[in-house]
């Protein structure tokens, strides 16, 4: 039994540390992304700098050492949330400096260095902190609000920053974009023949048609010159915005000519296709729809000054999306481009078979304003955080540092810490669980959104993307979370040794449910979402176990790094197998492919034979 000074009820510290864990990741990894594009920074040079500030998640396990070495794991974990605070506002600081992208990036930088820190500490905290039963039972609740987080910080703090955008600048613009079968149009660059101007009002941004009607087109003939078209129409657009001042030239990614078919397929692709690949016939691309629509300012600005001017999804059906691949939708008014035209291209899900229609907006508020206060609640937030941590965190009487610290023992304990992980009793067969444990759930989660937005010729559901983003992003995520808990209140009663082989079939057999929906392609929206929830609630029930096995494997004197080195295993599993899944499937098929997955988790009941588990672990112990 772990003994601590004070007894805290795990509720009450538990919820807020993992909420803590996901925010810093998000805004790394997913609010920058959008912070940088809202602020102009060209996508080149976003894909290329915010590629590598996953690094330091990559990586941790070899600065884990010093964690166990150092200091205390609470410690570690309140400094870290200072820090995180600190940092966090000195990014919202330096966004309105005319250098803030490279302030700003070097900051994200220390942001995802300390967060990756302080993920090491709090895993360790929790199993110092917690019993063995406890552990067990509350697994699925760290991941819970972990995965709240996640949604939190992609979701409300980017609705905060879209407040902020429309609530100040000019007045939001908004256009409206119909589909229906019924409607047919012409693609092409729209103008401004008459316009009314009402001088009463304040400057405000004018589209071309405030309510689009898009659907099918009437100037073309079939699908080669539909595509042919839209390609052409990409380029006029691209070009007249650049022309007219609207986007930089690197704002926009240069169209890259698909060079599939000039590809010469390798001799062992062409194997594995003709030997296991579907016999399915080859049919055209289908093209979605598409219309365009321009936008400009109703008044002239002052000579030095720039109306920015963001276009973004609203609400309503998100089949109806704004272009933003290839094309910018952000764009910059001043005095001598204002009375011309901005263009930007809709696109339609050419699946929609009924009529249905999105909202689209403008702002042009204050941009820069925006993202710092995004940044000053985070770090408020942090600052919230770590002072309520420093209070509420127990001390388990095991969270101590090692003595006498000299740098010749600092030395010896990180070469101890690997050498003792990789020679404990069952070292191998421990890796091989963490690497082999999920082999099809990581081929299979980077093919089910391609599966299910797919046309049925090509093997797919033929879902729409609006349809889509209910499924798996509303339904699926209550069937992971459901799972994740009932899988740790189960592990809790019964321990991990138990339900081992339970939560390694639920993890196996639900796969099964993509096999069904692609030989029958039932795309009912009532089966693909009873289907998407078993296979859902079926990977977070049986992952409860994969969570548990890294703790317990973790056990011992350098426990908070061996964990994080368990994590690189658990990175390392999914990310392998993951990057073969796409040419895989392509080369095999839909069918085959979820086929091969049933058969990969061979892989995960065979290891577990292997396994050896203490009985009593996870188990609540008698006192």
């Amino acid at each position: 039994m772990i003994n601590t000074i004070k007894k805290v009820n795990p509720w009450a510290w538990i919820p807020t540390l993992y909420f803590a864990q996901g925010l810093p990741y998000v805004a790394v990894m997913t609010i920058s992304v959008i912070m940088y594009k809202r602020l102009g920074i060209s996508n080149t040079d976003i894909a290329l700098y915010t590629g590598w500030l996953y690094l330091p998640w990559v990586i941790k396990p070899f600065w884990s050492p010093f964690i166990d070495i150092l200091k205390t794991k609470r410690w570690w974990t309140v400094t870290m949330q200072f820090i995180l605070a600190f940092a966090l506002a000195a990014i919202a600081f330096s966004i309105p400096t005319s250098f803030f992208f490279q302030l700003t990036l070097a900051v994200f930088w220390v942001v995802g260095f300390t967060s990756a820190t302080h993920d090491i500490a709090a895993d360790g905290f929790y199993m110092l902190a917690l019993t063995e039963h406890e552990q067990s039972f509350y697994v699925g609740i760290r991941s819970t609000f972990y995965r709240i987080a996640t949604v939190a910080g992609q979701g409300l703090l980017v609705i905060i920053a879209g407040l902020i955008e429309t609530g100040t600048g000019l007045e939001p613009a908004t256009v409206q974009v119909n589909v229906s079968p019924s409607y047919t149009n012409v693609i092409a660059l729209p103008q401004f023949d008459q316009v009314e101007i009402d001088d009463k009002r304040e400057a405000y941004f004018m589209f071309t048609e405030p309510v689009v009607n898009a659907g099918m087109f009437i100037d073309v003939v079939d699908t080669k010159q539909a595509r042919e078209r839209i390609a052409e129409i990409e380029q006029q657009i691209k070009e007249s915005n650049i022309a007219n001042g609207f986007v930089e030239g690197d704002q926009v990614i240069q169209s890259q000519t698909n060079t599939k078919s000039s590809k010469q397929e390798s001799a062992f692709t062409s194997w594995v296709r003709d030997t296991f690949g579907e016999k399915r016939e080859v049919t055209d691309d289908i093209v979605d729809n598409a219309v365009v629509v321009g936008v400009r300012l109703s008044k002239q600005p002052e000579a030095d000054e720039t109306k920015v001017l963001n276009i973004t999804f609203k609400e309503g059906d998100q089949s109806i999306r704004l272009e933003q691949n290839k094309l910018s939708p952000r764009f910059e008014f001043n005095a001598s481009n204002w009375d011309k035209p901005a263009y930007m291209l809709f696109r339609v899900d050419h699946k929609l078979k009924s009529e249905t229609s999105a909202v689209f907006e403008g702002a042009s508020g204050n941009i820069p304003f925006a993202w710092m206060m995004v940044f000053i609640v985070l770090s408020v937030f942090f600052f919230g955080v770590s002072i309520y941590h420093n209070w509420i965190l127990p001390r388990p009487t095991s969270d101590h540092s090692t003595k006498n610290v000299t740098a010749q023992n600092i030395i010896k304990e990180f070469f101890e810490t690997f050498k003792s992980f990789f020679t404990k009793k069952q070292a191998f067969v421990a890796i091989l669980f963490m690497l082999l444990y999920r082999f099809p759930e990581a081929q299979l989660v980077k093919l089910i959104n391609p599966f299910l937005l797919d046309p049925m010729d090509k093997g797919g559901l033929g879902l729409t993307t609006g349809q889509v983003g209910f499924v798996y992003g509303t339904i699926g995520i209550i069937g992971l979370t459901l799972g994740g808990i009932i899988g740790g209140f189960v592990a809790a009663k019964g321990g991990l040794k138990k339900w081992l082989w339970p939560m390694a079939w639920s993890m196996s057999l639900t796969c099964l449910t993509f096999v069904y929906l692609s030989y029958a392609q039932d795309h009912s929206l009532l089966t693909v979402n009873i289907c998407i929830f078993i296979e859902q609630f079926g990977y977070g029930f049986g992952f409860t176990a994969y969570m548990l096995f890294l703790i317990y494997f973790s056990e011992g004197e350098h426990k908070t790094a061996h964990y994080a080195i368990c994590t690189g295993f658990m990175a390392l599993g999914m990310m392998l197998p993951g990057m073969a899944a796409g040419w895989l499937q392509e080369t095999i098929g839909y069918r085959h492919f979820f086929i091969w997955t049933i058969i990969c988790c061979a892989a995960t009941i065979g290891i577990c034979a292997f396994i050896k588990i203490d009985p009593n672990f996870g188990k609540k112990k008698e006192s």
